[in-house]
């Protein structure tokens, strides 16, 4: 069974390998779901990982359905990652009404062969996830990350299974994947596991100190975006 890791740092991407990890999925920023990692990690899990790298292109947190500049980062990132010569691309964009965005996608998909396509856990958000099997079969996707529309993947185990069972790609399992259920997944038939093996370390007493963390940026459902006329304002305001 293939075990992907999804790893967010240069210690975690060497920690997979060491672990005896098929492949990895390199992002950043694992609490809100992942998003592109830097040009430098990347640039480092290449030189130093013999194990292949996909990565997740995803402009920012929030929701999956994306404006045109938005559009433009994320293919120029696929255009990146050819360039730097990982092996596979993990991205998905959803139409507004939940359903996969056919036309972007394909985008996607083209810009990034021949490079290994995963199409991620936005699939756990659409309307009707077995049209939408048929439609990435279509589209040339390999691979589904995917919880089985549930909030972790060993409560969808029954719609991964039967899914599985109505299409040719690979649907690999991710959400809580864990010690305890891994093998659960592969006693089902599924090919590929997903997961991420966090714990916490470097810990430091911040006691005292204002917190850097902002809840109004973690609103999903919308997108924070520099406001042009209150840039405007403050911009007035000093000049």
């Amino acid at each position: 069974m293939l075990v992907e890791v999804c790893a967010n740092s240069l210690e975690s991407a060497r920690n997979a390998e060491r672990a005896g990890a098929d492949r990895i999925e390199l992002c950043s920023e694992l609490g809100v779901g992942g998003i592109t990692p830097s040009a430098g990690l990347m640039q480092l899990v290449k030189r130093e990982l013999t194990i292949p790298i996909h990565v997740l292109i995803r402009p920012r947190g929030g929701h999956f359905t994306y404006s045109d500049s938005e559009f433009e980062v994320m293919k120029s990132d696929i255009l990146a990652c050819k360039a730097l010569g990982v092996d596979g691309i993990v991205s998905g964009v959803l139409t507004e009404d939940f359903s996969v965005d056919v036309a972007r996608t394909r985008t996607l998909v083209e810009l990034a062969n021949p490079m290994h396509f995963t199409f991620h856990r936005a699939f756990d958000w659409v309307a009707g996830p077995l049209e939408a099997i048929k439609q990435l079969e279509d589209l040339g996707v390999q691979t589904i990350l995917t919880s089985g529309g549930e909030t972790a993947a060993d409560k969808g185990i029954k719609n991964l299974g039967d899914w599985q069972q109505k299409t040719s790609m690979t649907l690999m399992a991710g959400g809580g994947v864990s010690p305890q259920n891994a093998a659960n997944f592969k006693a089902i038939g599924l090919k590929a596991i997903h997961c991420s093996g966090t714990s916490f370390g470097n810990q430091l007493d911040l006691s005292g100190k204002i917190s850097m963390n902002s809840s109004k940026h973690l609103a999903e459902d919308q997108v924070a975006v520099s406001n042009l006329d209150i840039l405007s304002a403050i911009v007035r305001a000093v000049k």
